[in-house]
C-alpha cells in the first residue's frame, strides 16, 4: 500500500534508498511507538475488572504492555534486518553506520515516552470514556507528521523546525540515518526526545497515581 499509495501515485521520493527498505525503516521504529501508546491507553478502563478485586501496583500493567510489545518489535525487525540485507547485498546505495549502536537508546526513550503519554490518557478515559476512540485516529494523523512515508529533504528548510518539535521525529530519522545514510542525525534533538520522555513519564506518573485513587468511581 505505501509503495503504490506514497511511491507510485503520489511520486514522494525516498532520497536514493529503495522504496521498501525507506518504509520499513521507519514503520518498524514507528508501529513499537503507536502499539505501545495504543495498548496503554486504555489500562484502567480495560483492568476494571482486575484492578477491583486485587490490589497491586497499577503501573505493572502498563509496564508489562511496553515490555512485552518488545518480542512483537523483535518479529519486525528481523523482518526489516532481512530485506535491509537484501538491497545491502545487492549494492544498492545505503550506508549503515556507527550510530546504530545507539538503537537500544531510542528504543527506551520511545518505551519511555509511549508510556508517558499512555498513562496521561489513560487517566483521562477513566472520566471520559469517549476519548479512547480518538486515540487511533490521533495516532494515525501522529503518524503523518512523522517523517516516515517521506524525507526531511523535501520539507522545506524553514519548516524543519515544525516538524522536529515532534519528539518522535528524532528517533526515526536517527533509525532511518543509521541504517541507510540517509537523513539526519542530531545529537541535540535525541538529548531533546530524551529529555521530553523523562519529564512527561514523570508527569504522567503523577497523574496516574493520583487518578488510580479514585478511578473505581467512574469507571
Amino acid at each position: 500500500m505505501f509503495l503504490l499509495v506514497f511511491g507510485r501515485i503520489a511520486g514522494i521520493p525516498t532520497d536514493g534508498v529503495p522504496a521498501p527498505l525507506f518504509y520499513l525503516s521507519g514503520l518498524t521504529i514507528w508501529n513499537y511507538f503507536s502499539d505501545c501508546l495504543r495498548l496503554t491507553s486504555d489500562t484502567f478502563v480495560k483492568n476494571a475488572g482486575i484492578f477491583g478485586k486485587i490490589y497491586f501496583p497499577r503501573i505493572i500493567t502498563p509496564i508489562s504492555v511496553v515490555s512485552s510489545n518488545l518480542v512483537k518489535f523483535a518479529i519486525q525487525f528481523i523482518l526489516f534486518i532481512g530485506v535491509f540485507f537484501f538491497y545491502l547485498l545487492k549494492g544498492a546505495q545505503i550506508q549503515p553506520n556507527i550510530t546504530l549502536i545507539l538503537l537500544p537508546l531510542y528504543i527506551l526513550i520511545l518505551a519511555v515516552m509511549s508510556l508517558g503519554f499512555g498513562l496521561i490518557i489513560s487517566s483521562m478515559t477513566t472520566k471520559y470514556r469517549d476519548f479512547v476512540f480518538l486515540i487511533q485516529f490521533g495516532i494515525q494523523l501522529w503518524m503523518y507528521a512523522t517523517p516516515i512515508i517521506y524525507p526531511m529533504s523535501q520539507i522545506p528548510e524553514k519548516y524543519r523546525w515544525i516538524i522536529m518539535i515532534n519528539p518522535v521525529s528524532s528517533i526515526v530519522e536517527s533509525f532511518k540515518y543509521g541504517f541507510t545514510g540517509s537523513g539526519s542525525f542530531n545529537l541535540n534533538s535525541i538529548l531533546y526526545s530524551g529529555t521530553f520522555s523523562i519529564i512527561l513519564f514523570f508527569i504522567s506518573l503523577a497523574v496516574f497515581n493520583r487518578t488510580e485513587k479514585t478511578f473505581m468511581d467512574t469507571v
